[in-house]
């Protein structure tokens, strides 16, 4: 039963609900303001004096002697009766409380409202008992005068809160017989079992029996009653009461999750959201709370078990403020809670027991068991949104903006597999970058930022190269230069081709883009990688493959499973450089060492494979990589060694305009005089220019020999002795 508090459509609705049920709180504790003035009066005509400062702190010789004189089950108030007629005013004012709490229930539901203590009792299935022991233990949080009078009660000016033998005192007959309703504390009555009071031994007590345990309302219940529900101040981090925003669902990626699973929530099902896109969860959540007209309260598991509150705590603990609000559960988190891959059998219990549909919400699939059940688990996938959904998300997030409506949203939903919190996120930074440059958001902003929120942890493996490079300063054969645009129209393409062509469902097994880059060192593998990552507005880390081939057996797939795992979401390029490690060791097989080098090198292209970015593999070797392994690339792209034309574009193109140079620098004859790569004319350049920096501050011919000089000795080549003057 739902409290119509949480539900009015209006203030006024809102102020009528709260005002009648604490008018029905109000009469219901008057009839145990009767209660505790019958009993107060009892211990007045067994003669405990209230104005004797000392009582309570010692024990007379009279009252050891009373003690032992009394029947078991009574109290000193019970040991006298009442004189007749205070005995019937009192019961006669029983009477009239109970008529004015029933006039006020009447009131309410004459307008439709079912007040919060009813609605309490109907909820946990609270007996009329079980009431009255809350009303109790919630008299003191509304006036404090009930810690002195329970305290005079009790014998013990210390005891502010109410005992379980003053509950019965009030509540029951005098006599054995009212032990019976102990029950009512034990471990699986509603008042305990659902953390409504709490019972357990005052300061200083160890394990005390039940009679002299201390009853306390839980703070949450006794707020809510009065109309708010705020957690504990530990839970607050964890628990939240949403109600749910349209803006939110809108911008949902899976906005059709209404119609999947419409029919299926008449049956109250545990519904299970599992995968990526953790924002996407929250807002599928808060369209269902949505469309079952209730709130949505959200726990999250993860921060409250680092907080050390156990998982069956919480979870107990969330699931009965879900009866008491009327919200629906959503468990954020869920993975926390699991183990070897399963939630543990007594978890999934207390969840299949839940009367009311839960949300389940985490990265990973799982499957019960150990639990027999009746009830249905309805599974939900929340991937990375498709192509589409991405163009949407950008959108929605970027607004609608005249000059943000400009902006090419395809490549960054192509080239950017991120989820819904992710693309939310990098929006926010890049309007950030935006007014911290002050100017207009540009498209590069939107990249930079993009980059950004895709996983950054990859930095701790791989090394991060900024690329430097273009279009203009790569120098290769015209059909090299054509399977480079092949690769980046590929990419930018793959939305088109496997998503909307639907190449993906057959054809393809993943979006990734696996490349081969073979040649020479310094022919420009690097530099293309470069230009690639350059063009796509993507981050390219490089990874040496010589640091993570290791001689024990499977350690190199286990570096390399580290690498892949965290590039999953990193939306980065990867280039795996010196791949010779791996490939050098592929040769005729002889022994298990041999097959072991073949095992290494086809687990590297299988994760290649699988990897839903471009990665790039770069070797001196080609030879060393046969057939069956080079169909399993989807690029393979040699690089040659530079003749004599070519070695003068690079010479060209690698010598920038900025610096200070003589004219008697002849490119044409340096590139006929050395047969170098791209790379050593490169090295060439940067120590003539640290030459020049301290020899007259200007480039000449002379530097550029020596710089020469120095490269053709480090590559311990032939060095002809007049090299130094032309």
């Amino acid at each position: 039963m739902k409290s119509t508090i949480l539900e009015g459509s209006s203030s006024h609705n809102l102020s009528l609900a709260l005002d009648l049920s604490l008018q029905h709180l109000q009469a219901e504790l008057a009839r145990i303001d009767i209660l505790i003035s019958r009993e107060v009066r009892r211990w007045q005509l067994a003669g405990q004096d209230p104005g004797d400062a000392f009582r309570g702190l010692y024990i007379s010789d009279v009252e050891v002697n009373a003690l032992l004189m009394r029947p078991l089950g009574t109290t000193w108030g019970q040991t006298v009766r009442l004189p007749e007629g205070e005995e019937q005013a009192f019961a006669e004012a029983q009477i009239q409380a109970e008529r004015t709490a029933t006039e006020v229930l009447e009131k309410a539901h004459g307008q439709g409202i079912i007040p919060h203590l009813e609605s309490l009792a109907s909820t946990f299935g609270l007996e009329r008992f079980d009431l009255d022991v809350l009303l109790i233990c919630l008299a003191p949080a509304l006036d404090l005068r009930y810690e002195r009078l329970y305290g005079y009660l009790q014998d013990d000016v210390t005891r502010k809160r109410p005992g379980v033998h003053l509950v019965l005192n009030l509540l029951g007959e005098p006599g054995p017989s009212r032990l019976l309703s102990l029950s009512h504390f034990a471990e699986g009555a509603p008042l305990i079992k659902h953390q409504i009071v709490e019972c357990g031994a005052d300061p200083g007590l160890w394990k005390p029996p039940l009679l002299s345990q201390t009853l306390s309302l839980d703070e949450t219940v006794a707020k809510w009653l009065l109309g708010s529900y705020q957690p504990h101040l530990e839970h607050l981090p964890y628990l939240s009461l949403i109600y749910p925003d349209q803006g939110l669902i809108e911008w949902c990626a899976d906005r059709e999750i209404i119609p999947q699973i419409e029919g299926s929530l008449e049956q109250n099902p545990v519904i299970v959201f599992y995968g990526p896109d953790q924002a996407s969860q929250e807002a599928a959540a808060q369209s269902i709370a949505g469309h079952l007209e209730r709130p949505l309260l959200k726990v999250d598991l993860i921060s409250a078990i680092k907080g050390e509150i156990t998982p069956s705590s919480i979870l107990r603990l969330a699931l009965r403020d879900a009866c008491l609000t009327g919200a629906l559960p959503f468990l954020s988190g869920w993975d926390a809670c699991l183990e070897d891959g399963s939630p543990p059998a007594s978890l999934l219990a207390e969840l299949i027991s839940f009367p009311g549909s839960v949300i389940l919400s985490g990265l990973a699939a799982w499957q019960p068991r150990a639990v027999e059940r009746q009830r249905n688990l309805l599974w939900l996938e929340f991937g990375i949104p498709d192509y589409q959904q991405r163009c949407d998300l950008w959108r929605h997030f970027l607004g609608q903006e005249a000059a943000v409506q400009e902006l090419d949203i395809s490549p960054l939903a192509g080239q950017f597999l991120l989820t819904t919190g992710q693309i939310r996120d990098a929006v926010a930074t890049a309007k950030d970058l935006s007014l911290q440059r002050g100017s207009p958001l540009r498209q590069s902003d939107i990249f930079a930022a993009a980059r950004m929120h895709s996983n950054p942890r990859l930095s701790a493996l791989a090394h991060k190269i900024v690329p430097r490079y273009g279009w203009e300063d790569i120098v290769l054969p015209e059909d090299q230069l054509a399977l480079l645009h092949e690769i980046i129209a590929t990419v930018r393409g793959r939305p088109l081709v496997l998503e909307e062509w639907g190449l993906g469902q057959k054809l393809v097994s993943s979006k990734g883009v696996t490349i081969l880059f073979s040649g020479p060192p310094g022919t420009g593998k690097t530099m293309a990688a470069e230009v690639i990552a350059s063009e796509l507005g993507l981050d390219l880390f490089k990874i040496d493959l010589s640091t993570i081939v290791s001689k024990y057996i499977g350690e190199t797939e286990k570096n390399l499973e580290r690498i892949f795992n965290e590039a999953e979401t990193s939306n980065a390029i990867l280039f795996f450089d010196e791949a010779d490690a791996l490939f050098g060791k592929r040769s005729e097989v002889r022994d298990s060492h041999d097959r072991y080098a073949n095992i290494e090198i086809s687990y590297l292209l299988q994760r290649m494979e699988a990897y839903n970015g471009v990665t790039i593999l770069a070797t001196n070797m080609r030879a060393n990589l046969d057939e069956a392994f080079t169909r399993r690339l989807q690029f393979a792209v040699d690089f040659p060694f530079p003749d004599e034309a070519y070695r003068l574009r690079i010479w060209h193109a690698l010598f920038p305009v900025g610096i200070p140079r003589t004219a008697d620098i002849d490119f044409a004859w340096l590139a006929h005089r050395f047969k170098l790569a791209g790379g050593n004319i490169r090295n060439i350049i940067v120590g003539a220019a640290y030459l020049a920096s301290s020899d007259g501050g200007c480039v000449t011919m002379n530097h550029m020999l020596h710089g020469a000089r120095r490269e053709l000795q480090k590559m311990g080549r032939l060095v002809e002795e007049d090299l130094t003057i032309r």
